[in-house]
């Protein structure tokens, strides 16, 4: 069986997501490396797996969320469809059935908040584990050597991120995210300027789940 950890030891995955991350970096976005690749698929295996799916969906969102920001290695614009498509050859010529790597496809190309919408199990929870990874380690600038003021208003909120992270509270049957946020770099409202959207789409996500979502930022429950 492929599993997420096959997924990372294959050399054309390395290669690819190597040259994904490059081109991130020369374009002055935020960290997409291993680092959050890892992260989303953790968050989307546990959303799924907390929620009491099969171990085999749980075992293709870790997929998906490994997998899902590859296609920045063709272009950050429609990474996710190019991303979609990249994913389902990379798994087919590993063996996985059709089906099930149509299934990561669609995830993976419905995860971005300009295009995506929750369609299934996999994607609801792909979206959540995506848009919940927010924090400073994300940000290329060296903080030490350079103003807040100079930042852009996505550095500044990830650079505020001191911890985020999502979990699913089965007695509430709620998805929560819960962000620490230092309010002396950013305000809450720096942080909704840029993730309304994205949060949003959480809530559209959570809903497909059966699930209702929470955003907890410094303690206070906002949504």
């Amino acid at each position: 069986m492929i599993t997420v950890q096959s997924v990372k030891e294959d050399a054309e995955v390395r290669a690819i997501m190597y040259i994904a991350e490059n081109q991130i970096e020369a374009l002055g976005f935020t960290e997409h490396s291993v680092r959050h690749s890892g992260i989303v698929s953790k968050w989307a295996g546990e959303i799924l797996e907390a929620l009491g799916a099969d171990p085999w969906r749980v075992e293709m969102a870790r997929i998906a969320g490994y997998l899902h920001d590859i296609g920045n290695s063709i272009n950050r614009n429609d990474h996710a469809q190019n991303g979609a498509v990249l994913a389902y050859h990379i798994l087919t010529r590993m063996g996985m059935k059709f089906l099930d790597a149509a299934d990561i496809m669609m995830a993976i190309g419905n995860h971005d908040e300009s295009k995506g919408l929750p369609v299934s199990d996999i994607t609801s929870a792909l979206i959540i584990a995506d848009k919940a990874d927010v924090h400073k380690s994300r940000v290329r600038t060296n903080s030490t050597r350079m103003s807040t003021d100079n930042l852009n208003i996505h550095d500044r909120v990830n650079l505020a991120a001191e911890k985020s992270y999502v979990y699913v509270d089965k007695q509430t049957n709620e998805i929560v995210l819960n962000i620490s946020i230092d309010t002396q770099i950013c305000s809450v409202m720096d942080y909704f300027e840029i993730y309304f959207g994205r949060m949003q789409l959480c809530r559209r996500a959570a809903d497909f789940l059966g699930s209702k979502f929470v955003l907890i930022i410094n303690g206070s429950r906002l949504v």
